[in-house]
């Protein structure tokens, strides 16, 4: 396939979800269901595609304003406001982890009483706006940290340039596996989500594997929050090595060493 006949890429955003486990920092995955028409069957974090109501969401909005995630991503101000509510709103949608509060300052303790609400932005029957401002919430951007950016290689039939966020859990806030696209959901430290990969009892896409290696470094949240990654954009290239589809990609060596089954491209 040649660059003109690629498949058209669109924006998504994916939220790397963490807390603070017993010895090392742990995060949040789901296994997505298999069959699903883009990563079917995969463990990832929360996340999907921006949908054109997030760019023109109006809501209250608390934290660094579009400007500062334009610059950020390098984007322009209404694409970066469109990628931070569609962070917030997957998360919320994948997960039941809401960022907002009733004040600036505040954040929701406990989202089982949006759990209809909920149900109808996953539906497309409300916006990420309509929802907050009927229920007197405000946005808070400053509960994300951008973290990188990578873009599905030419050949794959659904692309996607993905933004990459870091959130804290929120206090008595509790992440969940109440949505149609998760088998399974949970915590796993950043070691055994690793282990099971290498393994061979998750198949993790090399954007996963590179974000979940390189949070490694990181002994708490509160390091990895005062981080400030340089975000550049990432496109893998699908190649062939001794007649099998390798994907060549920044860590390609220790992704290929390491696992039982790596992920080769389809």
């Amino acid at each position: 396939m040649t660059s003109t006949d690629a498949a058209p890429v669109r924006d998504a955003s994916t939220v790397i979800l963490l807390r603070d486990g017993t010895d090392e920092v742990e995060v949040f995955l789901l296994e997505r269901v298999g069959g699903m028409a883009f990563a079917g069957g995969m463990t990832v974090f929360p996340g999907g595609g921006v949908d054109i109501s997030d760019a023109d969401a109006d809501l209250a909005w608390a934290g660094p304003d579009a400007a500062w995630w334009a610059a950020k991503f390098g984007v322009d101000e209404r694409k970066a406001a469109a990628l931070v509510c569609a962070a917030a709103r997957e998360t919320f949608e994948e997960c039941g982890i809401l960022l907002a509060g009733a004040t600036a300052e505040s954040v929701v303790s406990d989202t089982s009483s949006y759990a209809e609400d909920r149900g109808r932005l996953e539906r497309r029957e409300q916006t990420f706006g309509e929802f907050l401002t009927r229920n007197g919430l405000v946005f808070r951007s400053d509960l994300l940290r951008p973290w990188s950016n990578w873009i599905t290689p030419v050949g794959e039939k659904r692309r996607y340039d993905t933004r990459f966020f870091v959130a804290v859990q929120p206090d008595g806030q509790n992440a969940d596996g109440a949505t149609s696209e998760a088998k399974s959901v949970g915590w796993r430290s950043l070691a055994s989500a690793l282990k099971e990969w290498r393994e061979g009892h998750t198949i993790l896409l090399p954007p996963t594997w590179s974000q979940l290696d390189g949070l490694s470094a990181f002994r708490t949240v509160a390091d990895v929050l005062t981080a400030t990654p340089v975000i550049e954009p990432i496109q893998p290239n699908i190649h062939h090595v001794d007649g099998e589809i390798r994907v060549e990609f920044p860590g390609q060596e220790a992704y290929y060493a390491d696992s039982v089954h790596p992920w080769s491209g389809r």
